[in-house]
């Protein structure tokens, strides 16, 4: 009797912010994070890693991330991916369907219980036996600067983060390249943010590394053929913090998109269409992160 209650009493850590949930919660009740994460990570019988995709809204999160995990499971380079349950398939298959339709996918909601998350274990053919159980959430642009601007706002993002071993900070090329400013600040921001989170001694480096990617290569082809010059040109508050803060960081220009269509809303906005798709630099961001992570 005493073994039963025991038992029906036990709590379950959630593996973002480790907040006690009941065995048969489906997410956890302090940060929504599915809690087949967990149980997956259990399975496995090893601590998985976490990558994490951030960047202001708008950057191509969603599209990028979902594109990445689709050339993961179709063994695109030395890669050979498996999703860790049905869950983890969703945002893949969200991104291939509305793009197949010459559609952007929706924006990702700011509730975090209607994110969707990954969980793949992904193996690299020139590393031998190596393999990361790698978790990936889609995280919506306008939590990330709500949280940035109020910490704590968003208790899941700064577990998230704190728990991340690499990440990738997805930047808009496009906007940057035609000289705004606000790609740089907010990349400034999120790498501030970064550097709070993991904060060494003082004069000591952070050696979490961070890809910055210059998104929507398409709108600006130039950035491809040197992204740290076109980062230095274009991000140059970024570039400064990445060199005075940060041991491991590297630029790299992406696109999917390979050309764009525009038409009138109902309410006469314009509305870009993906007509066909390109992809292009998807992997070698992710690939070096995996090459650097300690």
């Amino acid at each position: 009797m005493l073994t039963t209650t025991m038992m029906t009493t036990a709590s379950t850590p959630c593996l973002i912010c480790e907040a006690e949930n009941k065995p048969d919660a489906l997410v956890c009740s302090r940060c929504y994070a599915p809690m087949a994460l967990i149980h997956e990570a259990a399975a496995q019988d090893r601590d998985p890693c976490i990558v994490s995709v951030i960047g202001e809204s708008n950057t191509g999160k969603t599209v990028y991330l979902g594109t990445l995990l689709d050339m993961l499971s179709k063994r695109a380079g030395d890669f050979e991916a498996v999703p860790k349950g049905a869950y983890s398939v969703n945002l893949q298959h969200n991104v291939v369907s509305h793009l197949g339709t010459r559609q952007f996918p929706p924006k990702t909601p700011t509730e975090v219980d209607q994110w969707h998350w990954a969980y793949y274990q992904v193996a690299h053919h020139r590393h031998g036996d190596m393999i990361y159980d790698l978790v990936m959430p889609d995280m919506a642009g306008e939590a990330l600067a709500a949280e940035v601007s109020s910490p704590k706002t968003y208790t899941v993002i700064r577990s998230l983060l704190e728990k991340s071993a690499g990440s990738l900070l997805l930047v808009d090329a496009g906007v940057a390249a035609a000289g705004s400013p606000q790609p740089d600040f907010f990349a400034l921001k999120l790498l501030s943010y970064l550097d709070g989170i993991f904060a060494k001694k003082r004069g000591e480096k952070i050696d979490t590394p961070v890809a910055i990617v210059l998104c929507k290569g398409d709108y600006c082809p130039e950035c491809f053929d040197d992204p740290r010059i076109f980062a230095k040109t274009n991000l140059n508050r970024t570039w400064n913090l990445c060199e005075s803060r940060f041991e491991k960081y590297d630029f790299f220009a992406a696109s999917v998109v390979g050309s764009l269509g525009y038409a009138h809303d109902a309410e006469g906005n314009v509305i870009p269409y993906p007509l066909h798709c390109s992809p292009r630099g998807i992997l070698e961001p992710f690939e070096w992160v995996l090459a650097h992570l300690s």
